[in-house]
């Protein structure tokens, strides 16, 4: 039988911390958005998340193209744009493993 992966979500991660800091689920969850809003809005700016033993979020640049409308058949130009990327850790991969 395969295993089930265990899902974190905001809110997941909020009532832990709550249990285990003796916090209110309130103060928890407005902890965790914190810590996501900063992180977004460093990001939003340009700067780098990095975050010792977990990863690095920054953002790249994904280069303008030439794509094919798979419906027309057509080309189409794709612009330049910029995405989110994560870089997780030395730590992180070997825990992984």
């Amino acid at each position: 039988m395969a295993k089930v992966a265990k899902i974190l979500t905001k809110k997941i991660l909020a009532e832990e911390i709550a249990a285990k800091q003796g916090l209110t689920k309130k103060a928890a969850a407005e902890a965790v958005n914190y810590v996501f809003d900063e992180a977004a809005k460093t990001l939003k700016k340009g700067g780098v998340v990095d975050i010792n033993g977990f990863g690095k979020f920054s953002i790249r640049k994904r280069a303008a193209r030439t794509g094919i409308n798979p419906q027309t058949k057509e080309t189409i130009k794709i612009k330049a744009t910029k995405v989110p990327a994560f870089k997780a850790s030395k730590t992180l991969k070997d825990l992984v493993k």
